[in-house]
C-alpha cells in the first residue's frame, strides 16, 4: 500500500461528510470511496479505522441512527469552527483570481474555488456583497482564456491520483505532427501555464536523469490508467525550481542564457513586462540595449522576438540565433509575393 493511501482516504471521506447534510453511512462512504478512488475493492472496517483516525485527530465526527441506519456526519463544531470575515476589497481580489483560474473549470480544482467562493458569499453581509458588486462592474479582467478541461477531468483525477500514491500510469498521448503513442510516465506534479494544464511527468523509457522529466499537456492526453507498480520519487526533482528556469513550459533542465539586443523601445517594453525574473537588461550604448534571459528551447523566444520585429536581434547563443533566422526566412518565403498577385487573390480586387 502506498504511503500516504491512507491519508487520500481520509481526506477524501472528510470532502464527502462536508458535502453531505444529513450524514452517511458506512456503506456509502465506502462506496463513495470505491467510486471516486477507482478502487477495486475495500472493507467497511477499512473505512470506519479511518474514521476513527479523523477523530482521534480531533475531526468532530458523531453518529446516529436513523431509519436507513446508523450514518456519520460533521458536528457543529466543524461545521462552523471556519468563520469567514472579507472586506468588499479582498472579495474583489479573490473575484480576479477566481476568474484568471477558468482554465481549471470542469476540474475538482474549480469545485473547490467555487465551494469556497459561495462559501464566503453566504457568509458576507448584504451591504459588503452590494459595495462589491458595485466596485467590481468598473474592474474587468480581459485575456483570460476561454479553454475548459470537463473533458478530461477523469484523466486528471487519474493523474492526481498518480502523483500522491507514486504510481507509474499508462498513457495515450498524441504529440503535435505525430501519431498517438502509448507511454508510460512517472507523475511529479501539475503546471498551469497560460491557458493549459501540463503533467510534470519522468519518461519511463528514458534513463538520464537530465533529460527524463518532460511536460506532458493535458491536452494531447487521450486516455490515463493507474498500473499496479509504485515508482521511487527522485528527491533531487523541486518543482518550483525546474519550472523556474525558463521563459516558458518547455521541458528540459539546462536552461541556456541567451542574449538579445533591443533597440529602446523593445527596451521599454522588456522593462514595463519583464519575460523572466531573472532577466539582465544592460545599456549598450548609442540608444542599444543587451537582455539577457534564461530559455530551454529556441520556441519560448520565437514568439516573443518576433513580436518586436527588427528592433530585436539575438546574438548568442549560436544555436537559437540561427533557429529565429530560420523562421525569419520562412516567414519571407511565405510572403514574398508579388504585389499584383497578392491584390489579384483578394476577394472582390479591383472593385469599390
Amino acid at each position: 500500500m502506498a504511503r500516504n493511501e491512507q491519508l487520500i482516504r481520509q481526506h477524501r471521506i472528510l470532502q464527502l461528510l462536508e458535502g453531505s447534510r444529513f450524514g452517511k453511512t458506512l456503506e456509502e462512504i465506502r462506496d463513495d470511496l470505491v467510486d471516486d478512488l477507482g478502487l477495486s475493492s475495500l472493507h467497511e472496517r477499512t473505512v470506519r479505522r479511518d474514521i476513527e483516525a479523523l477523530q482521534v485527530a480531533g475531526y468532530d465526527i458523531i453518529t446516529e441512527t436513523i431509519a436507513r441506519g446508523k450514518i456519520w456526519k460533521l458536528g457543529r463544531n466543524d461545521r462552523s469552527i471556519h468563520k469567514i470575515s472579507v472586506t468588499a476589497t479582498e472579495l474583489i481580489a479573490l473575484s480576479i483570481g477566481r476568474d484568471l483560474l477558468y482554465p481549471l473549470v470542469g476540474t475538482s480544482y474549480w469545485q473547490g474555488i467555487e465551494s469556497f467562493w459561495n462559501k464566503v458569499r453566504e457568509a458576507l453581509p448584504e451591504g459588503v456583497f452590494e459595495h462589491y458588486q458595485k466596485y467590481r462592474k468598473t474592474l474587468c479582467v480581459f485575456g483570460t482564456p476561454s479553454k475548459k478541461y470537463q473533458a478530461k477531468e477523469g484523466i486528471l483525477r487519474t493523474i492526481n491520483r498518480g502523483i500522491h500514491e507514486h504510481r507509474v500510469i499508462e498513457v495515450q498521448y498524441q504529440s503535435i505532427g505525430k501519431p498517438k503513442a502509448t507511454r508510460r510516465i512517472e507523475p511529479y506534479g501539475l503546471a498551469v501555464y497560460m491557458s493549459s494544464i501540463y503533467v510534470i511527468a519522468a519518461a519511463e523509457e528514458i534513463t538520464d536523469p537530465q533529460e527524463r522529466l518532460r511536460h506532458w499537456k493535458l491536452d494531447r492526453f487521450d486516455r490515463a490508467t493507474l498500473t499496479d507498480e509504485y515508482f521511487q520519487v527522485d528527491p533531487s526533482v523541486n518543482l518550483e525550481s525546474h519550472l523556474g528556469k525558463s521563459i516558458g513550459i518547455f521541458s528540459g533542465d539546462q536552461a541556456e542564457l541567451v542574449k538579445i539586443r533591443l533597440g529602446e523601445r523593445a527596451a521599454s517594453w522588456l522593462r514595463e513586462d519583464p519575460w523572466h525574473p531573472e532577466q539582465k537588461l544592460e545599456d549598450d550604448g548609442e540608444n542599444r540595449f543587451l537582455l539577457t534571459v534564461p530559455a530551454t528551447h529556441p520556441r519560448e523566444l520565437l514568439p516573443k522576438v518576433l513580436a518586436l520585429g527588427a528592433d530585436a536581434e539575438v546574438i548568442q547563443p549560436e544555436s537559437f540565433r540561427t533557429a529565429i533566422a530560420e523562421a525569419v526566412q520562412a516567414l519571407a518565403a511565405t510572403y514574398a509575393v508579388q504585389s499584383g498577385d497578392a491584390t489579384a487573390s483578394l476577394p472582390n480586387a479591383g472593385h469599390r
